[in-house]
């Protein structure tokens, strides 16, 4: 990685460049804000170290400036004239990080290289989404957190390999779309895609779908079949659901890992195959491994790489992109959602991660009022998740008994006398009810 060292003081400079270009980094330094921002313009420089205070500017108009040629650029300050006032504004700037003089250069290599990943880690994560853009995933990667980046930039790294690769992650955090990508990213993308759901094949068609049969071999085997591994010759077999292959053919498996051939249900014969696996769990392998049910060398085998997809809650940056690339594939262009409704989303848990996301983005624009998407027109349980968490509603009776007096209220512009009389209650018992589930006109505001 490429640093510019900008300090007005030439000792420092030649400390910081000869103690950073022993540790394995291009180094280029600069005395003055001027020729700084000459020197930046010039050159690609992925991280700045900054004097606060120059001859010609101070650091704060050098970062700003620096920002403004290139956004994502990755800075620490440095000063001797250190104050909270002073570390508040420059991080507030964009500023990564703020070290005192004398510099504790062991600590500001630990800060430059967890720097350094995190810039490799963006890079990567860039290249995926450019090389995937255009590409024919079913749907759109969405990695604005940096959790999903770091499973790109994963992704990036082990789609070249020949070797195995194990997914795990909840239900509905988008096992499938990772394999595919690692497929279209690999030397075997212009070759099959094959996906087996281990989890919906009867146990005893499993041996067959898998390796294929001859011939005769059971009933109703009326002509010979070639299986799943055959099918995805010269390219890549996705098992879902792995930890569901039963325990019987767990040996088979690993012998086809091992030598790469397969022999047919009913054929003694050898059929050499050259397949990638990449398989898939939501449960945990390494418990089954424990208790028995799988083999702990076929675990190992399947685990050479092994991938791990962060649930929905876990990457709550991705929402608002995710809804946004919904709307969009559902031809929902012309629909907005409110700050509100955003809000909601963003703190609702999500028990079935992008798929439930997906499913209620659907769900709330087919049924809303408007085009504008507010917090009402979103299911129950995204509406009243946050409210029960606070001591609010915490059961159905009490969540459509507000919804109720927000409709009653709604209906009748925010008059609580009339609104009152319509449910059929006291204004009394309506400004306890209000009270009580956290209601607020908004004529207050």
């Amino acid at each position: 990685m490429k640093i510019l060292v900008i300090d007005d003081e030439p000792l420092q400079c030649d400390l910081l460049k000869g103690f950073l270009e022993k540790n394995g980094f291009s180094v280029q330094t600069a005395h003055t804000g001027a020729d700084a921002l000459q020197r930046f313009r010039e050159g690609a420089f992925p991280l700045v170290l900054l004097d606060h205070r120059l001859p010609d500017m101070n650091g704060d108009e050098i970062l700003e400036r620096i920002k403004a040629v290139n956004p994502f650029v990755r800075s620490i300050m440095i000063t001797a004239y250190s104050s909270v006032d002073t570390a508040v504004r420059v991080m507030k700037l964009g500023a990564d990080d703020f070290l005192e003089k004398p510099v504790d250069l062991e600590k500001l290599l630990d800060k430059i290289r967890m720097i350094s990943q995190s810039v490799m880690v963006e890079q990567e994560a860039s290249k995926v989404a450019d090389a995937v853009s255009d590409g024919p995933l079913p749907v759109k990667i969405i990695a604005e957190s940096p959790e999903m980046k770091n499973v790109l930039s994963l992704i990036r790294r082990v789609a070249p390999t020949p070797f195995s690769v194990l997914i795990r992650g909840e239900t509905g955090t988008g096992k499938e779309l990772v394999a595919r990508l690692i497929h279209l990213l690999s030397p075997r993308k212009d070759h099959p895609f094959v996906e087996v759901n281990c989890a919906a094949i009867p146990e005893n068609l499993f041996e067959s779908e898998l390796f294929g049969h001859e011939k005769g071999s059971f009933t109703g085997a009326n002509a010979a079949r070639r299986g799943r591994f055959e099918l995805a010759n010269a390219g890549t077999l996705f098992l879902d659901e792995i930890g569901e292959l039963p325990h019987h053919l767990q040996a088979k498996m690993l012998r086809v890992l091992q030598e790469n051939k397969i022999s047919r249900v009913g054929s003694e014969a050898d059929i050499p195959v050259d397949v990638r696996v990449i398989t898939a769990t939501n449960r945990d392998l390494k418990s089954l491994v424990t208790s028995g049910k799988f083999r702990e060398d076929l675990f190992y085998r399947l685990k050479v790489f092994d991938i791990e997809i962060p649930a929905l809650r876990q990457r709550r940056h991705d929402i608002p992109a995710l809804v946004e690339s919904f709307m969009e594939r559902y031809g929902f262009n012309n629909f907005q959602m409110d700050p509100g409704a955003m809000d909601a989303l963003i703190k609702y848990a999500f028990p079935g991660n992008v798929r439930e996301l997906e499913h209620i983005i659907q769900r709330t624009v087919t049924l809303a009022r408007g085009s504008r998407i507010t917090v009402r027109d979103l299911p129950e349980e995204v509406r009243y998740h946050g409210v029960a968490e606070t001591g609010g509603p915490t059961n159905r009776l009490e969540a459509v008994e507000r919804e109720m007096i927000m409709t009653a209220l709604e209906k009748y512009d925010w008059n609580q006398s009339r609104a009152a009389d319509s449910l059929g209650i006291s204004e009394r018992v309506l400004r306890y009810k209000m009270k009580k589930y956290l209601i607020i006109s908004p004529k207050k505001f």
